[in-house]
């Protein structure tokens, strides 16, 4: 299928795993071509079946690309790795240089939640807020305190909170789909924030971490004791802790299985 504007799937009940790496560019006015670089270098390839889906989104602050990739499972991917990655990023590098990968992570997308509106209204913008945890255990009472808080007060604009968990245990992603950038700021001005942070806060074994982690660093490297939620930590210099992105492109290799 060729590319669309179309945000992904989610919740495609055949993704065991997700890829999501974000490259840095140079300057934002590489953010285009890297997205389109990397959507048409598997555009021009064979596609294994396990690759299921891929979608790019451009960093509002034009610091990165992210990706975000569903596969079917880690093995796959990794062969695709070991015998095609070094093939398929060549000709990016050599065309767009000083893009810089930080480090894919793997999770799994654990519970969503989804509100009414999402039903006839399509996302327009993303936010990652990311967590560092203690193994398991940390992870789902993290997610599970959050989505219940969503679940009893719905906030206006907020169309799905998706919690993803790294395979390691050491961090959870939200990948939070809302309606617009206004939707966003109308929810950071009210009190809203305070009861998510204060909940949080509250959690044993959690605690705030950047989004994109520093090049080379450990991705789950964050202090427990020093990191406060009003001073997420040093991430990649430049790049906000929660950034927000628009979608560029998603390409689906393999339609969800409802909608073959």
């Amino acid at each position: 299928m060729p590319p669309t504007a179309d945000f992904p799937d989610v919740r495609r009940p055949d993704a065991a795993t997700v890829l999501v790496s974000p490259w840095l560019v140079p300057a934002a006015r590489f953010q285009q071509p890297a997205a389109d670089a990397v959507l048409d270098a598997w555009e021009h390839q064979p596609r294994p079946d396990a690759m299921l889906a891929l979608a790019t989104f451009l960093s509002t602050d034009g610091s990165h690309v992210l990706n975000y990739a569903q596969w079917t499972d880690d093995e796959a991917h990794r062969e695709w790795v070991r015998t095609r990655r070094p093939a398929a990023i060549r000709p990016i590098d050599e065309a767009i240089p000083g893009i810089r990968r930080p480090g894919l992570i793997r999770y799994r997308r654990y519970r969503s939640y989804v509100s009414e509106e999402r039903a006839t209204r399509a996302p327009g913008f993303l936010l990652t807020p990311a967590f560092a945890t203690t193994g398991p255990d940390a992870q789902r009472a993290l997610a599970d305190a959050v989505l219940r808080m969503l679940a009893e007060q719905p906030i206006p604009g907020m169309l799905g909170a998706h919690f993803h968990f790294s395979h390691d245990g050491g961090r959870v992603l939200n990948y939070g789909e809302w309606a617009d950038v206004s939707a966003w700021r109308a929810f950071t001005d009210s009190d809203a924030p305070a009861r998510l942070r204060a909940a949080i806060e509250a959690l044993s074994g959690v605690a705030p971490a950047p989004a994109v982690p520093v090049d080379a660093a450990p991705l789950n490297a964050v202090s427990f004791n020093d990191v406060s939620f009003n001073d997420v930590g040093a991430g990649t210099p430049g790049v906000p802790a929660v950034p927000g992105y628009v979608l560029h492109r998603s390409l689906v290799n393999v339609p969800p299985p409802q909608a073959r």
